[in-house]
């Protein structure tokens, strides 16, 4: 549930980044997916960690 959290938490930064730069429809895209995976990585690895912490 986390990861999922992560992902789309990551999503939404990477819209508001590229509609604040005034990006196009395909530079919004990307940039959603992109953030979208860094922010499940990111989220993964916090899961991991909680995990081996309790």
């Amino acid at each position: 549930m986390v990861i999922l959290a992560g992902l789309v938490i990551g999503a939404v930064w990477g819209y508001i980044y590229a509609r604040r730069n005034d990006g196009t429809g395909k530079d919004i895209a990307q940039y959603a997916a992109v953030w979208g995976i860094i922010g499940a990585i990111v989220s993964a690895f916090i899961a991991v960690g909680l995990d081996r912490l309790f």
